[in-house]
C-alpha cells in the first residue's frame, strides 16, 4: 500500500506527510510518470483535429498524480532532508528531467499544439485562455521542440545534466553548511552574546553530547554572532566558514560545478539559437533583455555607491574611536560596529527590540493585517498531517466564510533543513472542467530564533520582515483565482513575483502597524512610542550598503550569465571582477560567494537575481499608493488582490501592474523611500 497513490483522506485532500516513508517516493513518481504518459498519448492519438480544448487544455490537466507527488517529495527534502532523501532527490530529478524532455520534445505532440497556435487569432479565446496557449507553445519552443532530430538528443542530454548538476550543488552546500561547528569552552569567548544566544548554544552542545557552546552557520545563529561577538579573531572565523561553504577542495567542493553548470546553459542557449543565457532566460521577463537589467542595476549604483561609501567612511570612524586606534573595517567587522554605531545613533537594536516581537505574537499581527486588508482569516488546525511535528497548519476563510487554502507554517531551523526562507505551493489553486475551485494548499518555511528553557522565539526586526516577505508569497498563493494550475499564483514573470512579498515588508516600517504587533513578551506593554520612532528613523541605517550588496549579487549572476564562450578559469577570480563595481568593503583572498550562491546555481533564480531590486522598485511604487490613501486602506488592498494577487499569470506583469497602479512604475518611491533620494 502506497498512500501516495490512494486518494488523501485528511481535511481538503490535504499532502499525506504523515504516511509517507522515503520508500513510497520513487514508486509513486514513476506511476505519476506512466500515467502522464498515458494521457500524452491519448493527445497524440486523438483522430480529431488539434483543438484547444483536446490539446492545450487536456495537456494542462495531464500529470496530477507526478505533480502532486513531486511536490510533496520536495517540500520534505527543503524541511527534513537525510542521506537516503538526498539520494533519492538525485534519482527523481533525473526521472523528471527524462519525463519533462519526453514531452516537449514529443513531435506529434507539439504538432498539434502548433496547429492551434497557428490558428490563435481566429479562435474565441479569453485573455486566459490566449496566456496559456501562447506560454505552452513557448514553452515547447524554449525546450527543444522547433530542434533537429540529433539537436534534441543534445538537449535532452544537457537538460539531464543540468538537472543533475544544480541538484548536487544544492546538496554540496547544505551538507558543508551542516557539518561545520564553532566549539567554544571557554565563557571568556562568549563576551558580548546576548544571554539568548549563549542559551542556544549551550542547547545545541548539549543535543549534540557535547560540553560548553557551540555555533553553527545556521542564520538564527550566525547572523547574531557577528553582531555581537567582542572577539574579532572568532568573528573572522566565522566569516570565513560560511564564506567558504562549498569551497573547501573536497567532495563537497562546488567550483567545478559552478563552471560545468554555467558552460551547460550557455551550451543550452546557443543550442536554441541565442547569443547567451541571460538573453535566453530574460525575453519573458518584464525586463526583457539583458541591457535592460544593466541599466537598473547602474541606475542604482549610480545613486547608491555615493551613499554607500559615505557609510564605510563613518564606521571606520566610529571604530577608531571605539578602539582607539587605527582599524580597517573587513567584512567580519561589519555587522559588529553597524549594530553598536546603530545603537548610539538611534538608540536601538535587535536586543532592544526583540523583546516585542514574540512569534505567537507576531503570527498573530501578520494574519490580522491580512484580515484588515483583505477579510480573510486564519484558523488553526491540528488535524492536518505535516512534514514535522513542529510545523503549524491553519485553515484560511474569505470574508463571506468560504474556505480558501491550508497553510503550512514552519519556522525554525532543524539539521536536516535547508537555510533561507521560502514559500511552496504544495498544492496550488486551480478550476477542473467542470468548474470546482481547487483551493491551494501553501508553506511558508523560515529559520527563525528557536525558543529557549526560559524564552519564547523573539524575533529581529529582520525576521519579522522575513516573515511579512514570505507571507506576501503565501497570499499570493492563497488569493489566486484564476482556472488554470500553470497560471495560478507564484506562476508569473521572475522579476514580478517578489513584488506581492516584498510590499508586506512596507508595514513593518509604518508606525500605526507596529503598535499593533509589537507587545512585551512578560509585561504585555505596547512597544514604547519613542522605540518605534527610533525604529522608523534607524530603517535606512546603512541603506547605500545594502543596495549596493544586492547590486553586487545581481551583477554577479548576470556576469555568469551573460559568457559568450565557455568558462575555464579561476571561479574567485570571476567573482572579484565581476562585483569590483560594487563593492564597498576590502576583498578577502581565499573566500568566495559563489559556490554558494543558491538561488542562481540551484534556486531558479540564474539571470534573475536582479529581479529583487526590479520588483523592489515595483513594491516602492505600489507602496505608494497605499500611502497616499492609508496603510489599511481597503479600496486600495481590493484593487491590489483584484489586479495582482488573483490573476497570478493570467497576463502580462506589465499588464496587470498598470491597471493597479494606473501607470508604468518609476524608482523615484524606492530612492525617496531608502532616504537616497531627497
Amino acid at each position: 500500500m502506497n498512500p501516495l497513490l490512494e486518494k488523501y483522506a485528511a481535511p481538503h485532500g490535504t499532502f499525506p506527510f504523515d504516511k509517507c516513508r522515503n520508500a513510497h517516493y520513487l514508486p509513486a513518481v514513476d506511476e505519476g510518470i506512466r500515467r502522464l504518459e498515458n494521457e500524452v498519448k491519448a493527445i497524440t492519438d486523438n483522430p480529431q483535429p488539434a483543438t484547444f480544448a483536446n490539446t492545450v487544455i487536456a495537456l494542462e490537466r495531464a500529470g496530477t498524480l507526478l505533480e502532486t507527488v513531486s511536490r510533496g517529495f520536495f517540500c520534505v527534502l527543503g524541511a527534513e532532508a537525510d542521506d537516503e532523501m538526498m539520494d533519492i532527490a538525485q534519482h527523481i530529478s533525473e526521472k523528471l528531467s527524462a519525463s519533462r524532455n519526453d514531452i516537449y520534445l514529443n513531435e506529434p505532440l507539439f504538432a498539434r499544439i502548433k496547429t492551434v497556435y497557428d490558428r490563435r487569432t481566429s479562435l474565441s479565446l479569453t485573455a486566459e485562455d490566449a496566456m496559456l496557449l501562447q506560454r505552452t507553445f513557448e514553452a515547447f519552443a524554449d525546450n527543444g521542440a522547433n530542434l533537429a532530430p540529433p539537436q534534441k538528443t543534445h538537449f535532452r542530454r544537457l537538460s539531464a545534466d543540468l538537472s543533475r548538476l544544480t541538484l548536487t550543488f544544492e546538496q554540496n552546500a547544505q551538507k558543508d553548511r551542516n557539518r561545520y561547528e564553532l566549539h567554544l569552552t571557554d565563557e571568556n569567548d562568549l563576551s558580548g552574546l546576548p544571554e539568548n544566544i549563549r542559551a542556544a548554544a549551550a542547547a545545541e552542545a548539549l543535543a549534540r553530547n557535547s560540553t560548553g557552546w557551540i555555533f553553527t552557520l545556521s542564520e538564527p545563529v550566525y547572523r547574531p554572532f557577528m553582531q555581537h561577538a567582542d572577539s574579532r579573531t572568532l568573528r573572522e572565523k566565522m566569516y570565513r566558514a560560511r564564506m567558504n561553504t562549498g569551497n573547501r577542495g573536497d567532495e563537497l567542493d562546488n567550483g567545478d560545478l559552478i563552471r560545468r553548470i554555467v558552460n551547460t546553459r550557455l551550451e543550452t542557449a546557443r543550442l536554441l539559437g541565442y547569443a547567451d543565457y541571460a538573453t535566453y532566460a530574460l525575453k519573458d521577463k518584464m525586463a526583457r533583455t539583458p541591457q535592460q537589467v544593466c541599466n537598473l542595476l547602474d541606475r542604482l549604483l549610480a545613486a547608491c555607491k555615493p551613499v554607500a561609501d559615505d557609510e564605510y567612511r563613518a564606521l571606520s570612524t566610529f571604530a577608531r574611536q571605539q578602539e582607539k586606534r587605527e582599524i580597517t573595517i573587513m567584512p567580519w567587522d561589519w555587522s559588529y560596529y553597524s549594530e553598536k554605531l546603530k545603537t548610539q545613533r538611534f538608540r536601538v537594536n535587535d536586543e532592544a527590540t526583540r523583546p516585542y516581537f514574540a512569534l505567537e505574537r507576531v503570527t498573530q499581527g501578520i494574519f490580522d493585517l491580512a484580515t484588515q486588508l483583505y477579510g480573510i482569516t486564519f484558523e488553526e488546525n491540528n488535524t492536518i498531517p505535516t512534514c514535522h511535528p513542529e510545523v503549524k497548519t491553519y485553515e484560511v476563510f474569505d470574508e463571506d466564510g468560504r474556505y480558501l487554502a491550508v497553510l503550512y507554517a514552519d519556522f525554525f531551523p532543524r539539521r536536516g533543513k535547508q537555510s533561507g526562507a521560502w514559500m511552496n505551493a504544495v498544492m496550488p489553486q486551480y478550476r477542473t472542467d467542470n468548474a470546482v475551485d481547487h483551493r491551494p494548499h501553501v508553506s511558508v518555511v523560515m529559520n527563525f530564533t528557536r525558543p529557549t528553557p526560559t524564552e519564547p522565539s523573539l524575533l529581529t526586526c529582520d525576521e519579522v520582515r522575513t516573515f511579512l516577505h514570505e507571507f506576501g508569497h503565501a497570499l499570493h498563493g492563497i488569493l489566486s483565482d484564476v482556472t488554470y494550475e500553470s497560471l495560478s499564483g507564484t506562476n508569473v514573470a521572475q522579476d514580478f513575483v517578489e513584488l506581492p512579498s516584498q510590499i508586506m515588508e512596507n508595514w513593518l516600517d509604518e508606525e500605526a502597524f507596529l503598535d499593533r504587533i509589537a507587545e512585551h513578551y512578560r509585561t504585555h506593554e505596547k512597544i514604547p512610542d519613542s522605540l518605534v520612532q527610533n525604529l522608523i528613523r534607524a530603517a535606512n541605517f546603512n541603506a547605500g550598503y545594502i543596495c549596493c550588496r544586492q547590486v553586487g549579487f545581481a551583477l554577479l549572476d548576470m556576469a555568469w550569465h551573460t559568457l559568450r564562450t565557455p568558462f575555464d578559469g579561476a571561479v574567485a577570480d570571476f567573482e572579484t571582477h565581476a562585483m569590483a563595481n560594487a563593492a564597498i568593503l576590502p576583498a578577502v583572498p581565499q573566500t568566495l560567494f559563489s559556490s554558494d550562491f543558491g538561488h542562481i546555481f540551484a534556486g531558479g533564480y540564474a539571470a534573475g537575481y536582479y529581479g529583487y531590486k526590479w520588483a523592489e522598485a515595483l513594491d516602492a511604487d505600489a507602496f505608494s499608493l497605499f500611502k497616499s490613501a492609508g496603510i489599511f486602506d481597503r479600496n486600495v488592498a481590493a484593487s491590489f488582490r483584484e489586479h495582482i494577487l488573483a490573476k497570478g499569470g493570467t497576463q502580462d506583469a506589465d499588464v496587470l501592474y498598470r491597471r493597479f497602479r494606473g501607470r508604468n512604475p518609476t524608482i523615484d518611491a524606492l530612492l525617496a523611500r531608502s532616504g537616497i533620494k531627497k
